[in-house]
């Protein structure tokens, strides 16, 4: 299964919903172009859903952290929620865990924004 993107927004806050396995790629350039794209355009509040991804792998976690530079530079947030205990493990493991802010559920991550 191949990466499918959806963006909608809630708010002031641009939700990406993601679906299926985000790897070398086809899949982590799509979310990283998406992610800049949106910064690019003057989005500052991204929430990215993870709750329909299987898999991802260390270039997912690459552009996560540049979507994340990006975001930073000009006062942006990124933000994380719906992560399958695959991909928090995967993100404690190469200690980059704490770099993201990480929900569980979307309400709680949409009312978080500053």
């Amino acid at each position: 299964m191949s990466i499918k993107l959806n963006t909608r927004q809630v708010g002031d806050v641009i939700v990406v919903d993601v679906a299926g396995r985000v790897t070398l790629g086809e899949g982590s350039s799509a979310l990283g172009d998406t992610l800049r794209g949106l910064a690019g355009k003057g989005s500052k509040k991204i929430l990215v859903n993870f709750a329909e991804v299987s898999y991802i792998d260390s270039s997912a976690i690459g552009e996560m952290i540049s979507g994340h530079s990006t975001l930073s530079k000009v006062s942006g947030q990124l933000k994380l929620t719906g992560l399958s205990k695959r991909v928090k493990d995967l993100l404690l493991i190469t200690k980059n865990y704490t770099i993201f802010d990480i929900h569980d559920d979307e309400a709680t991550a949409i009312r978080s924004f500053t």
